[in-house]
């Protein structure tokens, strides 16, 4: 594939004005939930191939959540892209002020593997409804869903107007030498360090949706049996593969027995007793990946799990107890079923102990106690999270999602998404019928010096 001749083309197409009327937009919009729920089965059958999720998790996690953004976009694009007025000062007298949405232009959306079709077509939908062109280069890591990609995209757009890259790291070098609009990257934040050194070099706008180690606070007026079940719900959802997924719980040390044992009979009702066995339970995507979860795991702290299968590569749930923040297993995001947990002493503890970590991409609090949950929205930086709940805030088109410092920067989502594919240009309309001449040269300070200072004052 010659992506030189792919960007000419969709930069020429931009160029002629195809992509900006918002008609054209939400007829694509509307052509693309089509076609998608068209290929509801394929899409099912290539998420288990490649990541063995169930029917039931791959339309509650990306499906119907792409077909959930789609629709709001068709739904709301008009009001979106249309200019906003604004009040303009008494010194720029005649005129009127307002916002202008523009998109970009030539847009590249490199998606991940943990989520392949929800992370590549929900940006994509924004791009669309923003009135962008695109290039879209899902993972090497999930060829099957990256194949059924291909088939819908080139099935409803011309590839002037939206294509697919495929390949591996190859493939992703040569776009990042390319020269886009704007790039949105979402994976690991080694990844997103090496895409924001590219795009510097050309200075170009990028949001990058990172991860990192997010944290499950729970403090000890928490309704335990609840929070272990929500809990074992977000940290075990796609095998733990999820960027927002819970990485290790701090909890208050008085309760923290009971809270493991709580979680403990979760893990159990909801996967069974041999969780390997369960048809909905999904595995790891790959060696590599498996080989380094297996790794972090010390058996000698495991209360429950620490069961793996090289095969099929799959780890069962996985609980540790009594860990530290030197063990191994805290250095670096899990991104696997395995769950740490680490203890406070005094709730101001957990602001001292987080003070110094990267800032999450997302952060969980179970309370009851409002003035923590107050202190902790309020003094700690993180990208978005729950309160009494985990992963599902970014299951709303009403809300940014989006990371903060090392965990990424930008949001999309609904108009967060929208706003993200596009520049806003701040437009000034004077009038010709009258012209105020204080302005201009030669100032004459004795009759305009105190109309201006009431001006701009």
């Amino acid at each position: 594939m010659n992506i030189d001749k792919i960007l000419e083309k969709q930069k020429q197409y931009y160029i002629s004005g195809a992509t900006l009327p918002v008609d054209f937009r939400i007829r694509m919009l509307k052509k693309l939930r089509s076609v998608i729920k068209n290929y509801e089965p394929e899409i099912a059958s290539a998420l288990k191939s490649d990541l063995g999720k169930s029917e039931f998790e791959s339309f509650m996690c990306e499906t119907g959540l792409v077909l959930s953004e789609i629709s709001y976009m068709i739904k709301h694009t008009r009001k979106f892209a249309s200019k906003h007025h604004v009040s303009t000062p008494l010194a720029q007298f005649a005129s009127h002020s307002y916002k202008k949405p523009s998109p970009y232009g030539n847009v590249l959306i490199m998606s991940p593997w943990n989520y392949p079709f929800l992370l590549t077509m929900d940006p994509l939908a924004d791009a669309i409804a923003a009135g962008n062109t695109a290039v879209v280069k899902p993972s090497a890591y999930s060829p099957a869903t990256s194949a059924v990609i291909e088939k819908i995209i080139s099935g409803c757009f011309p590839p002037e107007y939206v294509t697919v890259v495929t390949g591996g790291r190859k493939e992703n070098s040569a776009l990042l030498e390319k020269k886009f609009d704007f790039i949105f990257f979402t994976g690991s934040q080694n990844v997103g360090k090496e895409v924001l050194r590219h795009t510097a070099e050309t200075l170009t706008p990028v949001v990058l949706e990172l991860g990192g180690k997010s944290p499950c606070i729970v403090d000890d007026t928490a309704k335990l049996k609840l929070a272990a079940k929500r809990i074992v719900f977000g940290k075990f959802l796609n095998c733990g593969q999820t960027c927002v997924a819970p990485d290790y719980i701090l909890c208050k040390k008085s309760i923290k027995d009971k809270l493991i044992e709580e979680i403990c009979r979760q893990i159990k009702k909801q996967f069974g007793d041999t969780p390997l066995s369960n048809p909905d339970y999904g595995r790891i995507v790959n060696e590599k990946h498996f080989s380094r979860i297996c790794k972090m795991i010390d058996n000698r702290k495991v209360v429950t799990g620490g069961v793996f299968n090289p095969e099929t590569l799959q780890i069962t749930p996985t609980i540790m107890n009594h860990v530290t923040w030197e063990d191994a297993v805290m250095g670096e995001e899990i991104f696997g079923p395995v769950l740490p947990v680490l203890t406070f002493d005094e709730f101001e503890d957990v602001f001292t102990l987080l003070a110094g970590k990267p800032k999450p991409l997302a952060l969980y609090l179970f309370s009851e106690n409002r003035r923590h949950i107050k202190a902790v929205t309020e003094r700690l930086s993180y990208g978005g999270g729950c309160i009494n709940d985990t992963v599902i805030h970014l299951a709303t088109s009403e809300m940014g999602f989006g990371g903060v410092g090392e965990s990424g920067m930008g949001a999309y989502h609904g108009k967060e998404g929208f706003l993200a594919f596009s520049h806003t240009k701040s437009i000034l309309d004077k009038k010709t019928w009258m012209d105020l001449p204080m302005r201009y040269q030669p100032y004459n300070r004795k009759l305009y010096s105190k109309l201006l200072h009431m001006f701009l004052k």
